[in-house]
């Protein structure tokens, strides 16, 4: 017989509680499983831990540092997920529902772990730049910096994906250098704990990063300070009171919900039963039904079908339903389990016996459970419902029934459809199953006023999308109004979330002080050795070439038209080229780019190894005949990236380029890429 665990609390380094309290019960047979601890942690101590050792050996590390580290954490929980299956196991949820909590968390850090090292620098400042002249000769200028806000993240999570909950919010924070409290919800705070555990025995995580609360939070929002962050997902009313904390109002502590959410399903006018996108629908509502049994902040709520097509829908929706094999999860052909508790499974009966109130039940139970014990469980059967006066019904559109349930709402035109999605007063989510591109063009601007994602789904889409009800780590997962009004995920969204951003002015010199990188009119470091013949770790910012000159002549144009192909007639007409507004031929711009390479490039092997991008190009003032033009090449800024299994140990520099004219007139402005090579270590 398995003794049911006692949950503990991490505190400053340490596991906490020793006295059994409340019981936690199996979904799926109603055995206890785990005890919640009597004992509260002592909040003061987590919180001197987090703004001691937490930050200070956070900050002790950068952003590519850390994202190093998210990379490991992800790769060792990824070895060991099968423990974190395991842990999920009484929550009712079948392998696949899992998959999303376990390999979706996972997943998440390690798509975080690679946002870190491609698009972040090697220091605790990210500059938002380019930067603004503030002055008419360019001797102030002013651009804003992000930078960790030292203070600590207070993450308030839901039942639902407490593995997946957890992950996605650790890591842009982590990432961002703030320490974590991770609050899980009660009553699947054991899944919580075994994945806390597991990233504790990994022994990856600088000291004090990451602290767990088993059970309530006692006095924690009043010790929360002005740097501090709280992110909550769970119910509204829950929202609303965390929200309204005289401490966060008092101190401006950020807060980001993610709450209720009555997302919607459109079945646009232009499909017909015999379509591919009409069982695509059928496919997506039944899927958002039963997966996780509904317990998805995504999932799909209100089905918004033609009224003609009400029938045939429903019909259709029931004929799937019915095949659902509910029961045990362990049991071979269950396809659905249980509600997370039976305190959930009594508040589902609550919502749709209020729903049935005014609306006609299409489905509903019971369902022939499979598995033993599982009378004792807390499942609830697909339910299926239809509302006939959806404009004049509120409780369609304001009551969640957290669970396998779902809502037809027939509509006359296109219009009163988009108006219904409206009434949910603010959704996570909204698909659109259309075949006509117009119908999409015309429903997006207002979805997006009330949803933080749009899934327009066809038959293209179908071959690889994701899915209604899935969030992916670089778009935004959040949504306004009744959603909370919140915002996660987002790839560097998220981790600004996390950063305080700050407005600088100064000279370029003083502000590519502060940025790290170089900013176009501060000073240069002239360069003795080319910079292209510095390995990654020797070049310095700033570190500058001024090229010698080059005359561009009638034959460069001539010559590279042929080339290229590109006989514009700026470049060939002399007449047209008269009348336009340049008044003679000009150069072609890319003649312009392949000449300033030509200046600045050191032609023989050496640690730069590619050229893989350009980026800001812009033409200023053309190049014509008998113009003279030079360049200037400077490294603007440094990114160091691990070594990579099977390529070169290499970093990035970004080169600002300027081309200029004998007059000093700036020709060309543009920034490019490099991959430079490392010094091999010494032996």
């Amino acid at each position: 017989m398995t003794v049911p665990k006692l949950l503990q609390s991490h505190v400053a380094g340490r596991w906490v509680g020793q006295q059994p309290a409340k019981a936690l019960r199996s979904a799926i047979n109603g055995k206890v499983v785990a005890h919640l601890p009597e004992e509260s942690p002592d909040f003061a101590e987590m919180v001197a831990h987090a703004r001691g050792a937490g930050l200070r050996h956070l900050l002790q590390s950068h952003f590519q540092d850390r994202a190093r580290t998210l990379k490991a954490l992800a790769a060792y929980l990824m070895e060991h997920k099968e423990q974190l299956y395991a842990a999920s196991t009484p929550t009712g949820a079948t392998r696949s529902d899992s998959w999303i909590d376990v390999e979706g968390g996972i997943g998440t850090l390690f798509a975080y772990a690679s946002i870190g090292g491609k698009d972040l620098p090697s220091s605790n400042v990210m500059h938002e730049g380019p930067a603004i002249r503030l002055g008419a000769d360019n001797h102030f200028v002013g651009s804003h910096v992000l930078v960790p806000r030292r203070g600590l993240a207070l993450h308030i999570n839901a039942f639902n994906f407490p593995i997946w909950g957890l992950l996605e919010k650790f890591a842009p924070s982590f990432l961002a250098g703030m320490p974590c409290i991770v609050k899980p919800a009660s009553a699947t705070s054991y899944v919580a704990e075994a994945a806390v555990r597991l990233i504790v025995q990994s022994g990856l995580l600088p000291e004090g990063s990451l602290q767990l609360v088993i059970g309530p939070t006692g006095d924690l929002f009043e010790r929360l300070e002005e740097p501090d962050v709280v992110t909550f997902t769970g119910s509204a009313d829950t929202a609303l009171q965390l929200k309204a904390h005289p401490n966060l109002l008092r101190r401006s502590i950020p807060f980001n919900a993610e709450a209720d959410s009555l997302n919607c399903a459109i079945l646009a006018p232009d499909v017909r039963p015999d379509d591919a996108e009409f069982e695509l629908f059928i496919k997506e509502v039944a899927r958002e039904m039963t997966a996780k049994a509904g317990q998805k902040c995504t999932a799909i709520r209100r089905a918004i079908v033609p009224v003609a097509l009400a029938d045939a829908v429903g019909e259709a929706l029931v004929a799937r339903l019915r095949k659902t094999v509910v029961g045990d999860p362990v049991v071979e052909g269950v396809r659905m389990g249980a509600l997370a508790s039976h305190a959930q499974q009594a508040d589902v009966a609550d919502k749709v016996a209020r729903l049935a109130q005014s609306c006609e039940t299409l489905l509903q139970g019971p369902v022939d459970l499979r598995g033993e014990g599982v009378q004792a469980g807390a499942f609830f059967a697909p339910t299926l419902l239809r509302c006939r006066d959806p404009l004049g019904n509120a409780d369609v559109h304001q009551v969640e029934a957290f669970g396998p349930v779902s809502t037809l709402l027939p509509y006359g035109d296109f219009d009163e459809a988009l108006h219904l999605a409206t009434l949910g007063r603010g959704s996570l989510v909204g698909t659109l199953v259309t075949k006509t591109p117009v119908l999409a063009a015309q429903a997006v601007p207002s979805f997006a006023a009330w949803h933080g994602r749009l899934l327009v789904l066809d038959r293209e889409a179908a071959k690889e999308s994701t899915g209604h009800g899935s969030p992916l780590p670089k778009l935004k997962h959040g949504g306004p109004g009744r959603a909370g009004g919140g915002e996660e995920l987002g790839g560097l969204r998220a981790i600004k979330h996390y950063l305080q951003r700050c407005a600088v002015q100064g000279s370029p010199t003083m502000l590519g002080a502060v940025t790290g990188e170089y900013q176009r009119g501060g000073a240069v470091i002239e360069s003795e050795v080319h910079p292209f013949r510095r390995h990654f770790e020797d070049v310095v910012v700033g570190q500058s070439l001024l090229t010698h000159r080059r005359t561009v002549g009638e034959a460069d144009i001539v010559n590279f038209g042929g080339l290229s192909g590109d006989y514009f007639y700026m470049h060939f007409d002399a007449v047209a080229a008269a009348e336009s507004a340049f008044g003679q031929r000009i150069a072609h711009g890319y003649f312009v780019l392949s000449a300033a390479a030509g200046l600045f490039v050191s032609p023989a092997p050496g640690p730069v190894l590619a050229n893989y991008g350009m980026e800001s190009l812009r033409f200023i003032t053309p190049v014509a005949i008998g113009d003279t033009i030079q360049a200037r090449l400077t490294a603007k800024r440094k990114i160091d990236r691990p070594p990579r299994e099977g390529q070169a140990n290499a970093g990035v520099v970004a080169w600002d380029v300027a081309v200029t004219n004998q007059r000093g007139e700036l020709c060309a402005s543009y920034e490019i890429l490099t991959l430079v090579a490392k010094r091999e270590a010494a032996a």
